[in-house]
């Protein structure tokens, strides 16, 4: 892949690693340069389309160094005009600012701004940073693996009101499935 090759020279000093991936190749980026290296991609490499941002917290896997960043941010790119793909991580911790590619391909407007409403993970210089799924008022964020199973309060329309209503839940937790790892020979 001779855009990986180009990619290489120019940000030698900050990519943290290459790998292949089932679908693609897989380029570990340092926090500080990926909207600098998003600019490359797009106007040197001819990766004109994000495909997907997401986030990933890493705090309950198995065979993750508990002093690594918890969280990743994950790049999807592609470029149709080479038929190539490429995948992008960053590593990040709780508070870290992520530097938004909004700029560089408008549609991360959308997915920073999920990334930020289920995973809490901020965006520097995004132009409109605030919840996407959630209501007004919710606190915490969904995806992340220590938010609990079950709320504190839950919202419905009282029709005598005639306007919404928070009350106490009254739902009970109830673990029917326990949690397993599968063995280390089933993958």
């Amino acid at each position: 892949m001779k855009n990986l090759d180009k990619l290489q020279t120019k940000f030698a000093d900050d990519i943290v690693g290459v790998e292949d991936g089932l679908d693609c190749t897989v380029v570990g980026v340092k926090l500080g340069v990926i909207v600098d290296l998003c600019h490359f991609l797009k106007d040197q490499c001819g990766f004109e389309q994000l495909i997907d941002l997401c986030g990933v917290d890493w705090s309950t896997y198995r065979n993750v160094d508990a002093s690594s960043p918890r969280f990743s941010v994950v790049y999807h790119l592609l470029s149709v005009a080479n038929n190539e793909r490429l995948r992008l991580k960053v590593a990040v911790n709780d508070r870290d600012l992520v530097g938004s590619v909004a700029e560089v391909w408008p549609t991360a407007n959308w997915f920073e701004r999920e990334a930020f409403d289920m995973y809490g993970l901020i965006f520097k210089n995004h132009p409109d940073l605030r919840r996407l799924l959630t209501d007004y008022g919710f606190e915490g964020y969904p995806l992340r693996k220590d938010f609990p199973l079950t709320g504190r309060v839950e919202m419905f329309f009282d029709e005598d009101q005639w306007r919404c209503v928070y009350r106490t839940n009254q739902v009970t937790e109830r673990n029917l499935i326990p949690k397993t790892w599968p063995e280390e020979h089933h993958g």
